[in-house]
């Protein structure tokens, strides 16, 4: 698997990133293992999980995927061989939301407990936080890089002024930038005024902020759930209207040509933007693990491109 920068750390991440949300609680141990194992089999090393995962699962409570993810890496003995991001700030159990220093210090040692590890290698603010000054905010992630608990921060669910305030305080003290930004975005484009509260959808403007300050752009809800190819998963109504239409039109076409599906030509276009976005794929069965790690020889010419990023109403 191919790897990219990860923003200005210096450090090279694969090209696609696991997401473990629903390992441990939806997906069973065994499925869990599986996908994990296929992953790192194919060359992948960035497995991104979280605090909360998942607490809204029947069940469950929050923390299953770092307690499963901690377990498969004492068990395979690969610790060494990963990049593992987690996150926090959104709400879940008895945790609320937001990004105070001793929720983000006492939820870092949670997460190191729960994972069994000495350091988190990329540790997000999961959603902003308006309610605490920003320079709490980001003191209480230089205390953790400095600590050894945390080698690099990311953002997920900003705004562009948000992280170009966090970049202004951090350069001011010398403190750690975000290096990556996690946002939702697909190829279909939300309607003007579409929300997805609590999340954010990555807008032009993200991206040119981004790709200005060498901000790496990860992209979750890429695939929609399987609403691009199963027909029992509607498109979201925030996508739904002529534009969309007309950009599907070109996605099955240019899948079609290639005897691939729409899945893959999106992990595709993504991953061969200049720079590169990388997908936070999920996959809970070997159909989809196989499905999205064929899209990895899949390669698109320029003026396929082209067509994709301009065909819309």
């Amino acid at each position: 698997m191919k790897t990219t920068k990860l923003g200005r750390s210096g450090v090279n991440v694969s090209i696609y990133c696991l997401g473990a949300m629903y390992f441990g609680s939806r997906n069973d141990r065994a499925t869990s293992y599986r996908m994990l194992d296929r992953y790192v089999d194919a060359g992948g090393t960035f497995i991104d999980t979280a605090n909360i995962y998942a607490w809204w699962v029947e069940g469950f409570r929050g923390g299953e995927s770092e307690t499963l993810l901690g377990e498969w890496m004492r068990e395979r003995g690969n610790r060494d061989r990963l990049f593992i991001a987690s996150k926090v700030g959104f709400q879940y159990d008895d945790v609320a939301r937001g990004l105070s220093a001793a929720q983000i210090e006492a939820e870092c040692d949670k997460s190191l407990r729960r994972m069994g590890i000495d350091a988190i290698d990329l540790y997000y603010a999961h959603v902003d936080d308006r309610n605490t000054p920003m320079h709490e905010t980001m003191e209480a992630f230089d205390r953790l890089v400095r600590a050894g608990k945390v080698r690099y921060i990311g953002a997920s669910n900003f705004m562009a002024y948000r992280l170009e305030r966090a970049h202004t305080l951090s350069k001011q003290n010398g403190w750690p930038d975000y290096v990556c930004l996690q946002q939702r975005y697909t190829y279909l484009r939300p309607k003007p005024g579409a929300s997805f509260d609590p999340q954010l959808s990555l807008t032009d403007e993200l991206l040119d902020y981004c790709r200005a300050n060498q901000v790496t752009i990860l992209a979750y809800s890429s695939l929609l759930s399987g609403a691009y190819t199963r027909p029992d998963r509607p498109l979201p109504e925030q996508y739904r209207g002529p534009d969309a239409d007309a950009r599907l039109a070109v996605l099955r076409e240019i899948a079609a040509a290639h005897n691939a599906t729409p899945n893959q030509v999106i992990l595709a276009w993504l991953t061969q933007q200049e720079p590169p976005i990388i997908p936070v794929m999920a996959a809970s069965s070997d159909e989809q693990m196989s499905e999205n790690l064929a899209a990895l020889d899949l390669r698109l010419s320029a003026e396929e491109m082209e067509r994709l990023n301009t065909a819309g109403a």
